[in-house]
This record gives structure tokens, sequence and C-alpha cells, in this order.
């Protein structure tokens, strides 16, 4: 039986990784008391202590505005971490699973961006996940880098959690219609990379791959289907507002879908909508 070693354990995407991996093998998982991101010994002394076949990261710092002012925490985390993990993971011939943003993208294109569009990230949790990115890809050793948008689900701090607390605390809302992207829910990230890990030609077909749900929203429009979906009693106005009227420490792409084909083609992996998706979250939420 593999073993798995699994950072994150407790992140949206880890929460859902415990369950969808569990058929693959035995799953260690590296609690957050044991490993600690910032300290690059602790992570090198749990992988060569566990010797797993497969290291799946969806460890990260992930508070897109707090990393402008934590600059060194964030590429600590998702930056130079990475890179020991494949290190470590290269010396035993361990598979690396990665998990990477829509964010390395500047936002400029109209058009969803593929694996070979090039990166140009414009706040510091993009540039930091793409260090970490090119931190994999320095080692060379066996590795899956998979990017993904807009992740939600029923547990941690996103999105979807904050309009449902809110749409009990007021009447009215104004959310950003002018960023447009790909919400994607956390379980349909685990369980792509289960049929990932699954696959006969995976070992041939190693690299980086946009992993996100179809379809595109805005988050005006992504907080508006999550209202419907909730079918709330009396749901909150949501009115339309631009991002400039909406100042945060990190600027945002404006535009960041993401294409799936490669992974398609590939792994005949058929990705849901995002409002499909969205809806199936919601019925376990009810």
């Amino acid at each position: 039986m593999k073993k798995i070693l699994l950072f994150g354990p407790n992140g949206q995407v880890g929460f859902e990784l415990k369950k969808t991996l569990a058929p693959l093998g035995h799953i260690i998982t590296a609690e957050k008391q044991k490993v600690d991101f910032s300290i690059p010994q602790t992570i090198v002394k749990c992988i060569r202590e566990v010797k797993p076949d497969i290291i799946v990261n969806a460890a990260a710092y992930t508070a897109v505005d707090q990393a402008e002012s934590e600059k060194e925490l964030a590429n600590a985390i998702n930056a130079i971490a990475p890179g020991v993990i494949a290190e470590e993971a290269k010396k035993i011939d361990a598979l690396l699973v990665h998990y990477s943003t829509d964010y390395v993208f500047n936002g400029s294109s109209n058009t969803p961006y593929i694996e070979s569009d090039l990166p140009d990230p414009i706040n510091v949790y993009g540039k930091s996940k793409l260090s970490g990115e090119k931190a994999i890809e320095d080692v060379s050793g066996r590795h899956l880098i998979l990017r993904t948008s807009w992740v939600y689900g029923l547990r941690g701090k996103n999105f979807l959690l904050t309009m449902l607390k809110l749409a009990k605390e007021r009447k009215q809302l104004k959310i950003v219609g002018d960023q447009i992207g790909a919400p994607t829910w956390s379980r349909s990230i685990a369980s792509a990379t289960t049929q990932i890990l699954q696959a006969p030609t995976l070992n041939d077909n190693l690299g980086l791959y946009h992993l996100t749900c179809s379809g595109k929203t805005s988050w005006h429009g992504f907080a508006e289907a999550i209202f419907k979906c909730a079918a709330l009693t009396m749901p909150p106005e949501v009115i339309k507002i631009t991002t400039q009227e909406y100042p945060l420490p990190a600027k945002r792409p404006a535009y960041s879908v993401l294409d799936n084909t490669k992974l398609k083609k590939t792994f005949c992996i058929e990705m849901p909508s995002w409002s499909q998706a969205l809806q199936q979250c919601m019925n376990e939420f009810m």
C-alpha cells in the first residue's frame, strides 16, 4: 500500500483530500503543530521520517491582503517550503502534488489562461505562489502543479461562508462586479486530484495543469448565486460595485479564468460548472 503524506490536512482542500485520497493508500497527515512551513527543518524531518510514495501539499499562506504586510511569512510558506518539499521528494523519488493559483496572472487577458501563458502576478500572494512553482520546477523531480481559483468550501475562511454570515447581519451588500474568475469548490479540486493520481498515463504526463470549475462569473454574480442556492427567506440586496469603489491592500487581476483543456485532454477529466458545484456544496450545507 502506498504511503501518502498530506500537508495542510485541515484546510479547505486538505480536508476534502483526506476523504478522496483514502482509497489510494495509507494517508499520513502532517499536522500544523508538528510541521511549521516557516521552519524548513520541520518539513525535512517529517518527510524523512515518513518516507512517502506521494506527497500532497495542500498547505499555503492564503491571506491575500495580509500578505502585503507579511511578505516574508508568505514567501516562507508559499515559495521556500515547496522547494524544500520538492528537494526531499526527489531524494526518495516521491511524487509531489502541489496547488497554485490563478493569481499568478495579471488579469489583462480577456480569454481563459492556458498553462503556457506568461505569468505576471500583481500582488505579494501571487508572486509568492509563482516562486513556489518555480522552486518545484527547478528541482526537476516528479511533480504535478495544479493551479486553481476562487476556492471555497464549508470550512475555513472563504467567500461563500462570509456571504452566508453577512446575509444574517445586513440587508444590503456591495460586491465587486468587475473581477471575473471561476469559483471552485474544494471537493471538486480533491476529486479531480484523486482521478489524476489514478490515471494509467500519470507518469508520462507530469507537470503543470489548470484545475478549476468551468465557466466564469464575478464576485457579484457568485454572491447572487450563493443567496439563490441558500433559498433565504429575505436575502440581502446585492449591489454591484467596481474594484475602485472597494479598495484593498492587494491588487486583484480583473480577469483570471483558467483554461482546463489540457487537463481534459490528458486525463479525460471534465470539471463541473461553477454553478453546478456550488449547488452541490450548498445541498450539503442545507
